[in-house]
């Protein structure tokens, strides 16, 4: 696990001051290999490529984690808004948020996350 001293400046701006990158500038927004993405601190688990969908939102998008035990859920009050905040579970680093407006087919949910907090590990061939 990283410690925070080692962490850049804009991953513990989103990460440990539960910031946000730009929409459409994270470097896995549009990415479509198929792997696993895994926290950038501690290297848990959170989503299968599997899961992934173009929300339109610029953010990478998922429908439902790889291992819900992976991360932590909490009501989201900040920039007078009303969400769910998405923490990993093992190190609590700020991921994104989850909203009830994604694909009606595959569950509904959508996890909008942060690129600069995920790692992707590609799938071996």
């Amino acid at each position: 696990m990283k410690k925070d001293k080692e962490l850049s400046e804009e991953l513990y701006e989103v990460a440990r001051k539960k910031g946000t990158e730009a929409p459409f500038s994270g470097k896995y927004w549009a990415n479509h290999e198929k792997g696993m993405y895994k926290c950038a601190i501690c290297g848990t688990e959170f989503f299968s490529s599997d899961t992934k969908f173009d929300s339109g939102t610029g953010w990478p998008s998922f429908t439902e984690p790889a291992n819900l035990k992976n991360i932590e859920l909490k009501e989201d009050l900040s920039g007078g808004m009303r969400r769910t905040e998405v923490l990993c579970r093992k190190c609590g680093a700020h991921l994104g948020h989850v909203f009830d407006d994604g694909p009606k087919d595959r569950g509904g949910k959508k996890y909008c996350i942060n690129s600069i907090c995920l790692e992707f590990q590609k799938e071996r061939d």
